[in-house]
């Protein structure tokens, strides 16, 4: 993922609220794109896809860059404090506030963190009680399998 990923369509938004858990996990770009087909397959047909939210990597570098423990701690901060803004999360977890706003806008562009506006203030939320990390070892799987330490 790069800092070009598009932030949520408010859609997107209100149904991440609606959900409990957010499932993190590393693909191929040939297993999400096959994910993708058959979910919009399954649409045509059933007119629901019932899993979770979830957060495809391509390579297990790429996940472990991105949830590294510091923006895990971020990420808990946020849900447990509940912050008004993203100088107060700064605070929290006592960081500079320039890096809390970065990590902040990658979080959210990713749609791990949700921003509410109030007047000057970005709210940041963090919208699940739970995080799930699957690692799939599974050779077939591209370039996912070829970065498994």
């Amino acid at each position: 993922m790069n800092d070009t990923t598009p932030p949520l369509h408010p859609m997107e938004r209100e149904r991440l609220r609606d959900e409990s858990t957010l499932v993190v996990t590393v693909k191929s770009s040939d297993q999400f794109h096959d994910d993708v087909t058959d979910g919009i397959e399954a649409l045509k047909r059933d007119g629901a896809v019932d899993s979770p939210p979830t957060l495809s990597f391509t390579s297990y570098d790429d996940l472990m860059g991105t949830l590294t423990p510091r923006v895990l701690d971020l990420i808990e901060a946020v849900r447990r404090e509940e912050p008004s803004s993203i100088n107060e999360t700064a605070r929290v977890v006592d960081r500079d506030v320039k890096n809390v706003h970065e990590e902040l806008t990658r979080l959210a562009q990713l749609g791990i963190v949700l921003f509410e506006e109030e007047g000057q203030r970005k709210r940041p939320i963090v919208w699940f009680d739970e995080l799930v990390i699957t690692l799939p070892f599974d050779p077939e799987a591209g370039d996912a399998a070829a970065a498994a330490p």
